[in-house]
C-alpha cells in the first residue's frame, strides 16, 4: 500500500508539469465581458485578453461579423472600415471604440495567431449592443369626439434601439394598462398597447376629455411629444331631427311646384288652334268667285296684258 501511494506521489508532480508545459505551448484567449453594451456616442471596450502564449510577436486581428459576412476591423496593425477614426487597440489585443454609433451593433471576433505555439490559433467573440435614445414620437390625438363613440390615439417612434415601449399620460398623469386598477380611470373603457403605442377608447365618456401626451422609452432614455387636447361633445339629436325635417319640407315644396307647372303647361309645346286658318295664296291670272244661284265655285278668266 505504501509503495502504491509513493508511486502516485512521484507521478502527480510530473503530470502537473506536463500539463503546464503543453498549456504554455498553446495560445489561449478570454474576455471580461462577451456581451457589452453602451449608449450611442459613448466609448466602449471590447475585451480580448491573452491568458497564455509562447510566441513573442503574435498576429492579432479583429473582424466584424454581419449578415453580409465578416469584414476586417483591425488587420496588419491598422484600424480599417467604419471604425478607422473611432477606435484603437489597447495592448495586447483589446479593441477600444471611442465614439460608438448605432451601426456598430454587431458581433466582433478577436483572433490571435501564435506561430511558435503548438496550438497556434484562438479566438473570442464579443456581441456588442449600442443603445440609441428614442427621438420625439409622432402623436395623433383627435381634437373632438362625440360622446359614446370610439376613438384611437397613436404614438410612433422608429429611431430608438432597442425598440421603444410607450406610455400614455392624461393631464400629466400616467394612464394605467388596466383602467380598473385606478380610481381615476375606473369608469373609462380603453385598451393600451405598450408595444405599438395605441390607446383605443371603446366608448368615450365626458371624463375622458383632457390633454394627452405620449412617452417613448428604452434602456437608453426616453422622449415625449407635447400634450394635445381632446374634447368630448354631446350629439345634438334635436338639431339633427329639425335639420332633416327642413330638408324634407324643402323637397316637398319643390315637388309640388314642379307638378303645378306641368299642369299649367309651362313645360309643354304650343299647339295650333282652329282660328289660325291661313288663306291659300291666289294663282296667277285666275279669280275664284261664288254665285248665289249655283252654290258652287266657278272661275273667270282674267288676262293681264
Amino acid at each position: 500500500m505504501r509503495s502504491s501511494a509513493h508511486h502516485k506521489e512521484i507521478h502527480a508532480p510530473q503530470s502537473l508539469m506536463l500539463r503546464r508545459y503543453f498549456s504554455a505551448l498553446a495560445v489561449v484567449l478570454k474576455s471580461n465581458n462577451e456581451s457589452p453594451w453602451t449608449n450611442e456616442f459613448d466609448k466602449i471596450e471590447l475585451s480580448c485578453l491573452i491568458e497564455s502564449i509562447s510566441t513573442t510577436n503574435p498576429r492579432i486581428e479583429w473582424k466584424k461579423i454581419t449578415n453580409e459576412g465578416p469584414s476586417y476591423v483591425y488587420f496588419d496593425g491598422k484600424i480599417s472600415g467604419d471604425l478607422e477614426n473611432r477606435a484603437m487597440i489597447r495592448e495586447p489585443a483589446t479593441l477600444l471604440i471611442t465614439n460608438a454609433t448605432r451601426s456598430d451593433t454587431a458581433k466582433y471576433r478577436c483572433e490571435v495567431t501564435a506561430s511558435e505555439d503548438q496550438k497556434s490559433v484562438d479566438e473570442v467573440v464579443i456581441d456588442l449592443v449600442v443603445r440609441v435614445k428614442p427621438v420625439v414620437p409622432k402623436c395623433s390625438v383627435p381634437k373632438s369626439v362625440p360622446f359614446g363613440k370610439s376613438a384611437e390615439l397613436s404614438c410612433v417612434e422608429e429611431e430608438g434601439f432597442p425598440k421603444s415601449q410607450y406610455q400614455w399620460f392624461k393631464n400629466r398623469e400616467e394612464i394605467p394598462d388596466d383602467p380598473k386598477s385606478s380610481l381615476k380611470f375606473f369608469n373609462s373603457s380603453y385598451t393600451l398597447n405598450a408595444d405599438s403605442g395605441t390607446l383605443k377608447f371603446i366608448a368615450v365618456r365626458k371624463e375622458d376629455a383632457g390633454e394627452y401626451s405620449c412617452r417613448a422609452k428604452n434602456d437608453a432614455g426616453y422622449s415625449e411629444c407635447p400634450p394635445q387636447k381632446m374634447e368630448v361633445y354631446d350629439i345634438d339629436v334635436v338639431g339633427i331631427i329639425l335639420g332633416v325635417l327642413v330638408v324634407v319640407m324643402v323637397l316637398v315644396c319643390m315637388t309640388a311646384g314642379i307638378c303645378c307647372a306641368y299642369k299649367r303647361g309651362y313645360f309643354s309645346g304650343q299647339k295650333p288652334t282652329g282660328n289660325n286658318y291661313k288663306v291659300p295664296a291666289k294663282g296667277d291670272g285666275v279669280d275664284y268667285v261664288r254665285t248665289e244661284d249655283e252654290g258652287d265655285f266657278r272661275h273667270k278668266s282674267s288676262f293681264v296684258i
